[in-house]
Protein backbone atom coordinates (compact mmCIF):
# COMPACT_ATOMS: atom_id res chain seq x y z
CA UNK A 1 0.00 0.00 0.00
CA UNK A 2 1.49 3.29 -0.68
CA UNK A 3 1.43 6.01 1.79
CA UNK A 4 -1.06 8.35 -0.77
CA UNK A 5 -3.54 5.40 -0.52
CA UNK A 6 -3.05 4.44 4.09
CA UNK A 7 -5.68 5.12 5.90
CA UNK A 8 -5.04 8.73 8.08
CA UNK A 9 -4.31 8.05 12.00
CA UNK A 10 -7.73 9.18 13.98
CA UNK A 11 -6.09 11.29 16.29
CA UNK A 12 -2.57 12.28 17.19
CA UNK A 13 -2.19 9.32 20.20
CA UNK A 14 -2.60 7.14 16.63
CA UNK A 15 -0.80 9.21 14.84
CA UNK A 16 2.03 8.86 17.40
CA UNK A 17 1.72 5.18 17.94
CA UNK A 18 1.88 4.87 13.81
CA UNK A 19 5.05 6.70 13.85
CA UNK A 20 6.95 4.69 16.88
CA UNK A 21 5.54 1.19 15.28
CA UNK A 22 7.37 2.21 12.09
CA UNK A 23 10.80 2.96 13.74
CA UNK A 24 10.47 -0.07 16.40
CA UNK A 25 8.24 -2.37 15.16
CA UNK A 26 6.28 -2.34 18.12
CA UNK A 27 3.11 -4.06 16.67
CA UNK A 28 4.73 -7.17 15.26
CA UNK A 29 6.48 -7.54 18.15
CA UNK A 30 3.87 -7.40 20.79
CA UNK A 31 1.54 -9.65 18.51
CA UNK A 32 3.62 -12.44 18.66
CA UNK A 33 5.08 -12.55 21.87
CA UNK A 34 2.10 -11.35 24.08
CA UNK A 35 0.21 -14.21 23.15
CA UNK A 36 3.35 -16.49 23.79
CA UNK A 37 2.12 -19.69 25.85
CA UNK A 38 3.21 -20.64 29.38
CA UNK A 39 2.63 -23.48 31.39
CA UNK A 40 0.51 -22.89 34.74
CA UNK A 41 1.43 -24.27 38.12
CA UNK A 42 0.82 -23.21 41.65
CA UNK A 43 4.82 -23.63 42.27
CA UNK A 44 5.74 -20.78 40.07
CA UNK A 45 4.52 -18.32 41.83
CA UNK A 46 7.66 -18.80 43.92
CA UNK A 47 9.61 -16.98 41.96
CA UNK A 48 7.16 -14.36 41.49
CA UNK A 49 6.87 -13.46 44.84
CA UNK A 50 10.80 -13.14 44.89
CA UNK A 51 10.68 -10.68 41.54
CA UNK A 52 7.78 -8.73 42.95
CA UNK A 53 9.85 -8.34 46.71
CA UNK A 54 12.69 -6.98 44.75
CA UNK A 55 10.40 -4.81 43.26
CA UNK A 56 9.58 -3.53 46.54
CA UNK A 57 12.54 -3.46 47.87
CA UNK A 58 14.22 -1.13 45.14
CA UNK A 59 11.06 1.46 45.40
CA UNK A 60 11.37 1.47 49.29
CA UNK A 61 15.02 1.84 49.24
CA UNK A 62 14.64 4.82 46.98
CA UNK A 63 12.79 6.48 49.37
CA UNK A 64 14.39 5.47 52.74
CA UNK A 65 17.78 6.79 50.83
CA UNK A 66 16.64 10.35 50.65
CA UNK A 67 16.75 10.62 54.37
CA UNK A 68 19.43 8.27 55.60
CA UNK A 69 22.58 9.41 56.15
CA UNK A 70 25.42 7.16 55.70
CA UNK A 71 27.82 8.93 57.78
CA UNK A 72 30.27 7.84 61.45
CA UNK A 73 30.52 11.40 62.07
CA UNK A 74 29.62 11.52 66.12
CA UNK A 75 26.59 13.66 67.14
CA UNK A 76 24.32 13.91 69.76
CA UNK A 77 20.42 13.35 69.32
CA UNK A 78 17.99 15.59 69.85
CA UNK A 79 15.20 14.33 68.41
CA UNK A 80 11.52 12.95 69.32
CA UNK A 81 12.78 9.61 70.97
CA UNK A 82 12.90 10.30 74.86
CA UNK A 83 15.33 7.13 75.84
CA UNK A 84 18.23 8.66 73.64
CA UNK A 85 18.15 11.98 74.06
CA UNK A 86 21.78 13.54 74.82
CA UNK A 87 23.36 10.26 73.75
CA UNK A 88 26.23 10.19 71.64
CA UNK A 89 26.16 8.35 68.34
CA UNK A 90 27.06 8.34 64.51
CA UNK A 91 25.02 10.47 62.61
CA UNK A 92 24.27 7.45 60.43
CA UNK A 93 22.19 5.78 62.99
CA UNK A 94 20.61 9.04 64.31
CA UNK A 95 19.14 9.43 60.54
CA UNK A 96 17.78 5.85 61.22
CA UNK A 97 16.19 7.14 64.79
CA UNK A 98 14.93 10.32 62.64
CA UNK A 99 13.19 7.87 60.06
CA UNK A 100 11.56 6.01 62.48
CA UNK A 101 9.84 8.20 64.24
CA UNK A 102 10.28 12.07 63.09
CA UNK A 103 9.53 11.30 59.12
CA UNK A 104 5.98 10.54 58.59
CA UNK A 105 5.81 6.86 57.03
CA UNK A 106 9.43 6.75 58.08
CA UNK A 107 8.77 3.26 60.67
CA UNK A 108 6.58 1.53 57.95
CA UNK A 109 9.25 2.07 55.24
CA UNK A 110 11.67 0.74 57.20
CA UNK A 111 9.52 -2.25 57.82
CA UNK A 112 8.32 -3.04 54.48
CA UNK A 113 11.61 -2.73 53.53
CA UNK A 114 13.46 -5.07 55.84
CA UNK A 115 10.29 -7.37 55.93
CA UNK A 116 10.58 -7.69 52.42
CA UNK A 117 14.45 -8.24 52.12
CA UNK A 118 13.49 -11.31 54.50
CA UNK A 119 10.45 -12.47 52.20
CA UNK A 120 13.01 -12.12 48.98
CA UNK A 121 15.82 -14.26 50.46
CA UNK A 122 13.13 -17.13 51.45
CA UNK A 123 10.96 -16.85 48.10
CA UNK A 124 14.32 -17.18 46.03
CA UNK A 125 15.59 -19.78 48.24
CA UNK A 126 12.78 -21.91 47.83
CA UNK A 127 12.12 -21.51 44.60
CA UNK A 128 15.17 -23.05 43.80
CA UNK A 129 14.74 -25.60 46.04
CA UNK A 130 11.51 -26.18 43.63
CA UNK A 131 13.87 -25.92 40.72
CA UNK A 132 16.34 -28.33 41.69
CA UNK A 133 13.43 -30.91 43.15
CA UNK A 134 11.73 -31.38 39.94
CA UNK A 135 15.02 -31.16 38.04
CA UNK A 136 14.01 -27.84 36.01
CA UNK A 137 18.12 -26.60 35.97
CA UNK A 138 18.51 -29.03 33.28
CA UNK A 139 19.03 -28.45 29.97
CA UNK A 140 18.88 -25.85 28.21
CA UNK A 141 18.35 -23.96 32.01
CA UNK A 142 21.80 -24.31 33.36
CA UNK A 143 22.85 -20.44 32.69
CA UNK A 144 19.68 -19.90 34.39
CA UNK A 145 20.02 -22.05 37.69
CA UNK A 146 23.22 -20.26 37.86
CA UNK A 147 21.89 -16.77 37.11
CA UNK A 148 19.47 -17.85 40.40
CA UNK A 149 22.02 -18.63 42.23
CA UNK A 150 24.15 -15.42 41.92
CA UNK A 151 21.09 -13.68 42.71
CA UNK A 152 21.01 -15.56 45.64
CA UNK A 153 24.02 -14.93 47.17
CA UNK A 154 24.33 -11.23 46.56
CA UNK A 155 20.51 -10.93 48.16
CA UNK A 156 22.13 -12.69 51.12
CA UNK A 157 25.77 -10.48 51.33
CA UNK A 158 23.22 -7.20 50.16
CA UNK A 159 21.07 -7.78 52.80
CA UNK A 160 23.79 -8.70 55.62
CA UNK A 161 25.18 -4.80 54.40
CA UNK A 162 21.67 -3.31 54.53
CA UNK A 163 21.18 -4.71 58.33
CA UNK A 164 24.38 -3.21 59.22
CA UNK A 165 23.47 0.05 57.70
CA UNK A 166 21.93 1.56 60.76
CA UNK A 167 25.01 0.99 62.74
CA UNK A 168 22.84 0.39 66.11
CA UNK A 169 24.46 -2.13 68.68
CA UNK A 170 23.41 -5.19 67.14
CA UNK A 171 24.30 -4.54 63.65
CA UNK A 172 27.47 -3.16 64.48
CA UNK A 173 28.18 -6.49 66.14
CA UNK A 174 27.50 -8.20 63.08
CA UNK A 175 30.28 -5.93 60.92
CA UNK A 176 32.77 -7.23 63.90
CA UNK A 177 31.72 -10.75 63.37
CA UNK A 178 32.69 -9.73 59.62
CA UNK A 179 35.89 -8.30 60.83
CA UNK A 180 36.66 -11.29 62.77
CA UNK A 181 36.21 -13.55 59.40
CA UNK A 182 38.13 -11.00 57.66
CA UNK A 183 41.19 -11.34 60.12
CA UNK A 184 40.87 -15.21 59.80
CA UNK A 185 42.06 -15.16 56.34
CA UNK A 186 45.78 -16.55 56.47
CA UNK A 187 48.95 -13.98 55.83
CA UNK A 188 46.50 -11.04 53.61
CA UNK A 189 43.90 -11.16 56.41
CA UNK A 190 45.28 -7.93 58.38
CA UNK A 191 45.92 -6.13 55.66
CA UNK A 192 42.51 -6.92 53.88
CA UNK A 193 40.97 -5.40 57.66
CA UNK A 194 43.04 -2.54 57.18
CA UNK A 195 41.97 -1.57 53.66
CA UNK A 196 37.88 -2.79 54.38
CA UNK A 197 37.95 -1.03 57.43
CA UNK A 198 40.52 1.72 56.24
CA UNK A 199 42.41 1.47 59.71
CA UNK A 200 41.38 -0.37 63.12
CA UNK A 201 37.67 -1.21 63.82
CA UNK A 202 35.14 -0.09 63.71
CA UNK A 203 37.28 3.11 61.80
CA UNK A 204 34.97 5.73 60.43
CA UNK A 205 34.74 4.47 56.71
CA UNK A 206 32.55 1.43 57.05
CA UNK A 207 29.33 2.64 57.01
CA UNK A 208 29.45 4.87 53.87
CA UNK A 209 31.33 1.99 51.82
CA UNK A 210 28.92 -0.84 52.51
CA UNK A 211 25.83 2.21 51.58
CA UNK A 212 27.60 2.40 48.26
CA UNK A 213 28.15 -1.57 47.70
CA UNK A 214 24.44 -1.67 48.88
CA UNK A 215 22.55 0.79 47.26
CA UNK A 216 24.64 1.06 44.03
CA UNK A 217 26.83 -1.91 43.13
CA UNK A 218 25.33 -4.84 43.90
CA UNK A 219 21.66 -3.66 43.38
CA UNK A 220 23.04 -3.23 39.67
CA UNK A 221 24.25 -6.28 38.82
CA UNK A 222 21.09 -7.98 40.63
CA UNK A 223 19.08 -5.97 38.51
CA UNK A 224 21.21 -7.20 35.29
CA UNK A 225 21.37 -10.88 36.35
CA UNK A 226 17.42 -10.58 37.04
CA UNK A 227 16.79 -9.04 33.69
CA UNK A 228 18.94 -12.29 32.22
CA UNK A 229 16.89 -14.29 34.13
CA UNK A 230 13.86 -12.95 32.86
CA UNK A 231 14.32 -13.08 29.04
CA UNK A 232 15.66 -16.65 29.47
CA UNK A 233 12.50 -17.74 30.90
CA UNK A 234 10.54 -16.15 28.75
CA UNK A 235 13.08 -17.45 25.84
CA UNK A 236 12.86 -21.46 27.17
CA UNK A 237 9.21 -20.65 29.31
CA UNK A 238 8.52 -22.86 32.69
CA UNK A 239 9.01 -26.45 32.53
CA UNK A 240 5.70 -28.33 32.51
CA UNK A 241 4.29 -31.37 34.99
CA UNK A 242 4.05 -34.79 33.04
CA UNK A 243 0.41 -35.27 31.64
CA UNK A 244 -1.58 -36.10 28.87
CA UNK A 245 -1.26 -34.40 25.85
CA UNK A 246 2.36 -32.57 27.59
CA UNK A 247 5.57 -33.82 25.71
CA UNK A 248 8.89 -32.42 25.61
CA UNK A 249 7.87 -30.62 22.47
CA UNK A 250 5.09 -28.45 22.89
CA UNK A 251 3.79 -26.33 25.73
CA UNK A 252 0.14 -26.78 27.51
CA UNK A 253 -0.67 -23.44 29.00
CA UNK A 254 -2.39 -19.79 28.87
CA UNK A 255 -1.21 -16.87 26.96
CA UNK A 256 1.25 -14.44 28.18
CA UNK A 257 -1.63 -11.68 27.40
CA UNK A 258 -4.41 -11.36 28.83
CA UNK A 259 -4.63 -14.01 31.42
CA UNK A 260 -0.49 -14.20 32.75
CA UNK A 261 -0.37 -10.80 33.14
CA UNK A 262 -3.83 -9.99 34.84
CA UNK A 263 -2.55 -12.71 37.29
CA UNK A 264 0.65 -11.19 37.58
CA UNK A 265 -0.60 -8.04 38.49
CA UNK A 266 -3.01 -8.66 40.84
CA UNK A 267 -0.43 -11.23 42.66
CA UNK A 268 1.82 -8.67 43.03
CA UNK A 269 -0.43 -6.23 44.84
CA UNK A 270 -1.54 -8.94 46.62
CA UNK A 271 2.44 -9.67 47.96
CA UNK A 272 3.01 -5.89 48.73
CA UNK A 273 -0.43 -5.89 50.61
CA UNK A 274 0.93 -8.96 52.98
CA UNK A 275 4.01 -7.68 53.37
CA UNK A 276 2.53 -3.89 54.85
CA UNK A 277 0.32 -6.15 56.72
CA UNK A 278 3.46 -7.93 58.45
CA UNK A 279 4.93 -4.48 58.66
CA UNK A 280 2.61 -2.80 60.36
CA UNK A 281 1.62 -5.63 62.65
CA UNK A 282 5.22 -7.36 63.80
CA UNK A 283 8.26 -5.06 64.18
CA UNK A 284 11.82 -5.95 62.91
CA UNK A 285 14.78 -4.68 63.86
CA UNK A 286 13.97 -2.19 66.53
CA UNK A 287 17.14 -0.27 66.57
CA UNK A 288 16.04 2.18 69.21
CA UNK A 289 15.80 -0.62 71.54
CA UNK A 290 19.45 -1.78 70.89
CA UNK A 291 21.56 1.75 71.18
CA UNK A 292 24.10 3.33 68.95
CA UNK A 293 26.89 0.53 68.27
CA UNK A 294 29.92 0.79 70.79
CA UNK A 295 32.60 -1.76 70.36
CA UNK A 296 32.81 -2.34 74.49
CA UNK A 297 29.78 -3.11 74.36
CA UNK A 298 27.65 -6.82 72.54
CA UNK A 299 23.89 -7.41 72.22
CA UNK A 300 23.42 -10.37 74.23
CA UNK A 301 20.77 -11.84 71.79
CA UNK A 302 22.51 -10.58 69.25
CA UNK A 303 21.50 -12.71 65.93
CA UNK A 304 21.39 -12.02 62.04
CA UNK A 305 18.62 -12.44 59.99
CA UNK A 306 17.57 -15.83 59.16
CA UNK A 307 19.36 -16.69 56.10
CA UNK A 308 23.15 -15.79 57.72
CA UNK A 309 22.32 -17.49 60.82
CA UNK A 310 23.71 -20.96 59.55
CA UNK A 311 27.21 -19.22 59.14
CA UNK A 312 26.98 -17.67 62.48
CA UNK A 313 25.81 -21.70 63.03
CA UNK A 314 29.43 -22.93 61.37
CA UNK A 315 31.16 -20.23 63.53
CA UNK A 316 29.63 -20.79 67.25
CA UNK A 317 29.99 -24.80 67.05
CA UNK A 318 33.66 -25.14 65.66
CA UNK A 319 36.08 -25.70 68.22
CA UNK A 320 38.18 -22.82 68.76
CA UNK A 321 41.16 -24.12 67.22
CA UNK A 322 44.34 -21.93 66.51
CA UNK A 323 47.49 -23.01 65.34
CA UNK A 324 51.26 -21.34 64.72
CA UNK A 325 52.60 -21.59 60.84
CA UNK A 326 55.52 -20.55 59.46
CA UNK A 327 57.82 -18.49 61.88
CA UNK A 328 54.82 -17.67 64.51
CA UNK A 329 51.82 -16.38 62.12
CA UNK A 330 48.62 -17.43 64.00
CA UNK A 331 46.27 -19.23 61.66
CA UNK A 332 42.52 -19.54 63.53
CA UNK A 333 41.45 -22.63 62.25
CA UNK A 334 38.33 -22.11 64.26
CA UNK A 335 37.07 -19.23 62.13
CA UNK A 336 38.87 -20.67 58.83
CA UNK A 337 37.56 -24.06 58.74
CA UNK A 338 33.91 -22.54 58.82
CA UNK A 339 35.19 -19.56 56.37
CA UNK A 340 35.89 -22.59 53.75
CA UNK A 341 32.89 -24.68 54.14
CA UNK A 342 30.37 -21.43 54.32
CA UNK A 343 31.37 -21.28 50.36
CA UNK A 344 31.24 -24.91 49.58
CA UNK A 345 27.86 -25.86 50.87
CA UNK A 346 26.72 -23.20 48.43
CA UNK A 347 28.91 -24.24 45.37
CA UNK A 348 27.59 -27.73 45.69
CA UNK A 349 24.25 -26.81 45.00
CA UNK A 350 25.47 -24.25 42.35
CA UNK A 351 27.30 -26.82 40.64
CA UNK A 352 24.89 -30.00 40.71
CA UNK A 353 23.60 -29.03 37.22
CA UNK A 354 26.90 -30.14 35.44
CA UNK A 355 27.54 -32.63 37.82
CA UNK A 356 24.26 -34.60 37.19
CA UNK A 357 24.99 -33.97 33.77
CA UNK A 358 28.43 -35.22 33.53
CA UNK A 359 27.21 -38.15 35.59
CA UNK A 360 24.33 -39.67 33.47
CA UNK A 361 25.88 -38.52 29.91
CA UNK A 362 22.41 -36.66 29.30
CA UNK A 363 22.67 -34.06 26.46
CA UNK A 364 19.19 -34.19 25.66
CA UNK A 365 16.83 -30.97 25.92
CA UNK A 366 14.23 -31.10 29.56
CA UNK A 367 10.33 -29.13 29.21
CA UNK A 368 9.17 -32.03 31.55
CA UNK A 369 9.46 -31.56 35.37
CA UNK A 370 10.56 -34.62 37.29
CA UNK A 371 8.14 -35.75 40.33
CA UNK A 372 10.73 -35.86 43.05
CA UNK A 373 10.16 -39.32 44.46
CA UNK A 374 11.27 -40.79 40.57
CA UNK A 375 15.00 -39.10 41.30
CA UNK A 376 16.02 -40.63 44.89
CA UNK A 377 19.33 -39.74 45.22
CA UNK A 378 19.17 -35.91 43.78
CA UNK A 379 15.79 -36.01 46.17
CA UNK A 380 17.91 -37.13 48.83
CA UNK A 381 20.83 -34.86 48.62
CA UNK A 382 18.81 -31.77 48.54
CA UNK A 383 16.99 -32.63 51.68
CA UNK A 384 19.93 -33.61 53.27
CA UNK A 385 21.36 -30.28 52.45
CA UNK A 386 17.96 -28.60 53.78
CA UNK A 387 18.68 -30.28 57.25
CA UNK A 388 22.38 -29.46 57.16
CA UNK A 389 21.23 -25.91 56.50
CA UNK A 390 18.43 -26.04 59.92
CA UNK A 391 21.17 -27.57 61.68
CA UNK A 392 23.42 -24.48 61.34
CA UNK A 393 20.76 -22.32 61.99
CA UNK A 394 19.81 -24.06 64.91
CA UNK A 395 23.46 -23.86 66.08
CA UNK A 396 23.44 -19.83 65.41
CA UNK A 397 21.09 -19.12 67.78
CA UNK A 398 22.59 -21.74 70.43
CA UNK A 399 22.27 -19.24 72.79
CA UNK A 400 18.84 -18.40 72.28
CA UNK A 401 17.31 -22.06 72.72
CA UNK A 402 19.33 -22.51 75.95
CA UNK A 403 17.38 -19.49 77.47
CA UNK A 404 14.22 -19.89 76.10
CA UNK A 405 13.71 -23.67 76.53
CA UNK A 406 15.98 -23.88 79.48
CA UNK A 407 18.69 -26.16 77.78
CA UNK A 408 22.86 -26.74 78.62
CA UNK A 409 24.41 -24.52 75.86
CA UNK A 410 27.30 -26.90 75.74
CA UNK A 411 24.69 -30.00 74.82
CA UNK A 412 23.40 -28.01 72.47
CA UNK A 413 26.64 -27.13 70.73
CA UNK A 414 27.94 -30.67 70.94
CA UNK A 415 24.27 -32.06 69.37
CA UNK A 416 24.61 -29.62 66.53
CA UNK A 417 28.54 -30.96 66.29
CA UNK A 418 27.47 -34.47 66.43
CA UNK A 419 24.46 -33.51 63.84
CA UNK A 420 26.57 -32.06 61.27
CA UNK A 421 28.27 -35.13 60.09
CA UNK A 422 25.02 -37.76 61.47
CA UNK A 423 22.17 -35.60 60.25
CA UNK A 424 22.73 -35.27 56.15
CA UNK A 425 23.37 -39.25 56.23
CA UNK A 426 20.48 -39.96 58.02
CA UNK A 427 17.99 -37.73 56.18
CA UNK A 428 20.08 -38.85 53.31
CA UNK A 429 18.66 -42.69 53.74
CA UNK A 430 15.56 -41.87 54.77
CA UNK A 431 14.89 -39.65 52.41
CA UNK A 432 15.78 -42.18 49.32
CA UNK A 433 13.92 -44.94 51.11
CA UNK A 434 10.96 -42.66 51.37
CA UNK A 435 11.12 -42.08 47.30
CA UNK A 436 11.89 -45.65 46.71
CA UNK A 437 9.18 -46.66 48.92
CA UNK A 438 6.68 -44.23 46.65
CA UNK A 439 8.07 -45.36 43.17
CA UNK A 440 6.65 -49.02 43.98
CA UNK A 441 3.25 -47.87 45.45
CA UNK A 442 2.77 -45.71 42.19
CA UNK A 443 3.67 -49.21 40.26
CA UNK A 444 1.57 -50.99 42.55
CA UNK A 445 -1.18 -48.56 41.29
CA UNK A 446 -0.27 -49.06 37.70
CA UNK A 447 -0.66 -52.41 38.20
CA UNK A 448 -3.05 -53.15 39.94
CA UNK A 449 -5.52 -49.94 40.03
CA UNK A 450 -6.29 -47.71 43.24
CA UNK A 451 -8.42 -49.26 46.28
CA UNK A 452 -11.78 -48.88 45.97
CA UNK A 453 -12.78 -49.25 50.21
CA UNK A 454 -15.33 -52.34 48.57
CA UNK A 455 -14.72 -55.81 50.29
CA UNK A 456 -16.00 -58.89 48.23
CA UNK A 457 -15.81 -62.61 49.33
CA UNK A 458 -15.38 -65.57 47.33
CA UNK A 459 -16.87 -68.22 46.76
CA UNK A 460 -14.56 -70.40 48.78
CA UNK A 461 -14.52 -67.75 51.82
CA UNK A 462 -11.58 -65.61 50.90
CA UNK A 463 -11.74 -61.46 51.64
CA UNK A 464 -10.31 -59.46 49.17
CA UNK A 465 -10.82 -55.02 48.64
CA UNK A 466 -11.91 -54.53 44.87
CA UNK A 467 -9.22 -52.35 42.66
CA UNK A 468 -10.56 -49.88 40.29
CA UNK A 469 -8.21 -49.33 37.14
CA UNK A 470 -6.49 -46.07 36.84
CA UNK A 471 -7.73 -43.19 34.26
CA UNK A 472 -5.50 -43.32 31.32
CA UNK A 473 -4.62 -39.93 32.08
CA UNK A 474 -3.06 -40.73 35.57
CA UNK A 475 -1.68 -43.82 34.10
CA UNK A 476 0.54 -41.80 31.94
CA UNK A 477 1.02 -39.16 34.36
CA UNK A 478 3.05 -42.06 36.60
CA UNK A 479 4.67 -43.95 33.74
CA UNK A 480 5.88 -40.98 32.16
CA UNK A 481 9.57 -40.48 33.23
CA UNK A 482 12.77 -41.16 32.18
CA UNK A 483 14.93 -43.96 34.08
CA UNK A 484 18.48 -43.54 32.24
CA UNK A 485 20.59 -46.48 32.47
CA UNK A 486 24.00 -46.88 34.47
CA UNK A 487 26.96 -45.95 32.52
CA UNK A 488 28.74 -49.16 32.21
CA UNK A 489 32.42 -49.69 32.15
CA UNK A 490 33.81 -51.31 28.72
CA UNK A 491 35.82 -54.76 29.62
CA UNK A 492 39.49 -54.33 30.93
CA UNK A 493 40.72 -56.58 28.59
CA UNK A 494 39.28 -55.93 24.26
CA UNK A 495 38.77 -58.58 21.42
CA UNK A 496 42.41 -58.63 21.17
CA UNK A 497 43.52 -59.10 24.13
CA UNK A 498 45.11 -56.14 25.01
CA UNK A 499 44.65 -54.39 28.24
CA UNK A 500 42.92 -50.96 28.37
CA UNK A 501 42.23 -49.17 31.69
CA UNK A 502 39.63 -46.92 32.35
CA UNK A 503 40.97 -43.22 33.73
CA UNK A 504 40.36 -42.15 37.21
CA UNK A 505 37.45 -39.52 36.07
CA UNK A 506 35.53 -42.52 34.21
CA UNK A 507 35.78 -44.62 37.22
CA UNK A 508 34.43 -42.48 38.94
CA UNK A 509 31.60 -41.43 36.79
CA UNK A 510 31.02 -44.96 36.20
CA UNK A 511 30.67 -45.35 40.02
CA UNK A 512 28.47 -42.35 40.80
CA UNK A 513 26.34 -43.42 37.82
CA UNK A 514 25.57 -46.62 39.62
CA UNK A 515 24.53 -44.69 42.69
CA UNK A 516 22.46 -42.12 40.86
CA UNK A 517 20.48 -45.09 38.73
CA UNK A 518 21.68 -48.58 39.71
CA UNK A 519 20.08 -51.08 41.43
CA UNK A 520 18.43 -49.94 44.80
CA UNK A 521 18.17 -46.24 43.36
CA UNK A 522 15.57 -46.89 40.99
CA UNK A 523 12.48 -48.84 40.82
CA UNK A 524 11.62 -50.16 37.66
CA UNK A 525 8.63 -48.84 35.57
CA UNK A 526 6.14 -51.42 34.87
CA UNK A 527 5.79 -52.25 31.55
CA UNK A 528 3.08 -52.39 29.01
CA UNK A 529 3.54 -56.00 28.65
CA UNK A 530 2.93 -56.19 32.38
CA UNK A 531 0.18 -54.07 32.37
CA UNK A 532 -2.13 -56.05 29.98
CA UNK A 533 -0.82 -59.10 31.63
CA UNK A 534 -2.19 -57.89 34.99
CA UNK A 535 -5.24 -56.08 33.84
CA UNK A 536 -6.64 -59.17 31.13
CA UNK A 537 -5.46 -61.98 33.31
CA UNK A 538 -6.92 -61.14 37.00
CA UNK A 539 -8.70 -58.58 36.67
CA UNK A 540 -9.02 -55.72 38.85
CA UNK A 541 -9.36 -56.86 42.67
Amino acid sequence: MTSSTRTKPANKAEALADWTDGRLGIYSLAKSNLRKIFPDHWSFMLGEIALYTFVIIILTGVWLTMFFQPSMAEVVYDGKYVPLKGVQMSLAYASTVDISFDIRGGLLMRQIHHWSAVVFIASMLTHMLRVFFTGAFRKPREINWVFGALLLILGMFDGFMGYSLPDDLLSGTGIRFMEGAILAVPIVGSYLQFFIFGGQFPGFIIIPRLFTVHVLLIPGIMVGLLAAHLILVFYHKHTQFAGPGRTNENVVGMPLMPVYMAKAGGFFFLVFGVIAVMSAIATINPIWAYGPYRPDQVSTDAQPDWYMGFSEGLIRVMPGWEISVWGGHTLNLGVFIPLLVFPTLLLVIWCWPFLEAWVTGDRGEHHIADRPRNHPVRTAFGVAWMGLYLLLLAGGGNDLLATHFRLSINVITYAVRAGFFALPVVLFVITKRWCLGLQRRDKEKVLHGRETGVINRLQHGEYIEVHAPLPQGRLYTLTAHEQPEPVVLEPEVDENGVVRRAGLWTRTRAKLSRGFYGEGSQIAKPTVEEHEEITSGHGHH
